[in-house]
């Protein structure tokens, strides 16, 4: 019993206090914080003093063979058949042209040696001028006009996205070298960002994946356009150096229910009402599920539809619910469409632009924004030889975990074996 009450006890307040961290400013965030750290240690403290630890590690461990086997229950070997992208073999570019950022990523260019790589490798390499704005999208240009079989980037997936529109216009293969900061396109392609130069083993033993590219009012992406709290965040000066800094000033407006701007949306005919972030993905993520490591991911990228995920929180109810029931809850909109249109700010907010994020380059475009999928419009050359993406496990979903522990009895006089519907 101990173990029990003083374990939903320190799960409560540890609760309240990362809640009062998120949620608030001043006095009562710095309590919160207090709390969240504290709550824990002393319910550790409880479980010494009362020599339970043990079985209090015991009880943890078991929970945690539980939710194992949970997830092993509910895997279907179709399914994961089915989230693998699979490449055909394709001979290497006589021409290729990578464009690259010397200070992308902190200086991954010179650190991994990536200009001598490509150029061992027969690849001309355009090294921007970090002093100098550069138009890498007419550069991509007049490299297909000059005889360009092939472009790739070294850099940011905002830059990224640019020239594989033109590779898509063209209809190119096109090269990622992970030479960014999150390269989170790389890690949906299953390359390795820990050497962006393995990538450019593609340029000798490759393989050639097609996959959806993204609209949004005209200009490409290749990971996600946000709206709402997120875009405002992107836009302030400070968001570069003080990253989550400047979220955490920004989210007591969402947790909290908001003062912050609503935003109005429709995917395809769902309409989206007073939304206060909204994020539209070049093929849906993992379900969000806070035992999942991998939902940050997009299993496929050759799908053919947009990932949409909508956020309301009216208050502190709500947020809770949301922190609890996760894509169960009621603020919590996850789905999929061809077309996302997003009218723009709800009630006496209401303005002709809004702020934008697209693959976290901060715009302002005129309102209504609508994005779109080209499906399989990208030809990307992939090293046969490449870590790969993991399949994401299965959401938790206990209403299936009780069916399939208790299945339902078949009628008198049926045979169990017999799966056929009346």
């Amino acid at each position: 019993m101990l173990i029990l009450l003083s374990g939903i006890v320190g799960f409560a307040a540890t609760a309240a206090g990362v809640w009062w961290f998120l949620a608030h400013r001043g006095p009562v965030r710095v309590f919160g914080a207090l709390l969240a750290v504290a709550a824990p240690l002393v319910t550790l403290g409880l479980y010494v003093a009362g020599g339970v630890w043990v079985n209090a590690l015991v009880a943890l461990g078991l929970w945690g063979v539980a939710l194992s086997c949970a997830r092993a229950a509910l895997r279907r070997p179709e399914d994961e058949r089915e989230a693998l992208m699979r490449g055909e073999s394709v001979p290497p570019p006589r021409r290729p042209v990578l464009i690259m950022n010397p200070k992308s990523g902190g200086g991954k260019v010179e650190r991994f040696g990536l200009v001598a790589r490509a150029e061992a490798l027969g690849a001309q390499v355009i090294l921007l001028d970090p002093a100098a704005p550069a138009d890498v999208a007419g550069l991509a240009r007049k490299a297909v006009a000059e005889g360009a079989d092939l472009l790739g980037v070294a850099g940011g997936d905002g830059t990224q996205a640019l020239v594989a529109e033109v590779a898509a216009e063209h209809d190119l293969p096109f090269l990622v070298v992970s030479a960014g900061t999150r390269n989170h396109f790389a890690m949906d392609l299953g390359l390795d960002r820990t050497d962006p130069s393995r990538c450019l083993d593609a340029l000798r033993d490759g393989e050639e994946l097609r996959i959806d590219l993204g609209d949004v009012a005209g200009r490409p992406f290749v990971n996600t356009v946000s709206f709402g709290v997120y875009a405002d965040v992107v836009q302030r000066p400070e968001y570069r150096d003080d990253k989550a800094g400047t979220a955490l000033d920004v989210l007591p407006d969402l947790l909290q229910g908001g003062e912050g701007d609503r935003l109005d949306a429709t995917a395809d005919s769902t309409p989206l009402a007073g939304q206060q972030a909204l994020l539209v993905s070049n093929n849906p993520y993992a379900t969000p599920d806070p035992f999942a490591a991998v939902a940050a991911r997009r299993p496929r990228l050759d799908g053919g539809a947009l990932g949409v995920i909508g956020i309301r929180v009216d208050g502190a109810a709500q947020a809770a619910e949301l922190a609890v029931l996760g894509t169960q809850a009621t603020g919590l909109n996850v789905l999929t469409a061809r077309r996302v249109e997003v009218q723009g700010i709800q009630g006496p907010g209401a303005r002709a632009v809004i702020s934008v994020a697209v693959d976290g380059e901060a715009l302002t475009l005129p309102t209504p924004v609508v994005c779109t999928l080209r499906p399989r419009a990208l030809r990307v050359l992939v090293p046969r030889d490449r870590p790969g993406s993991p399949v994401p496990p299965p959401p938790l979903d206990w209403r299936r975990l009780t069916r399939l522990a208790f299945p339902e009895q078949p009628a008198p006089g049926r045979n169990p074996w017999d799966t056929r519907t009346s």
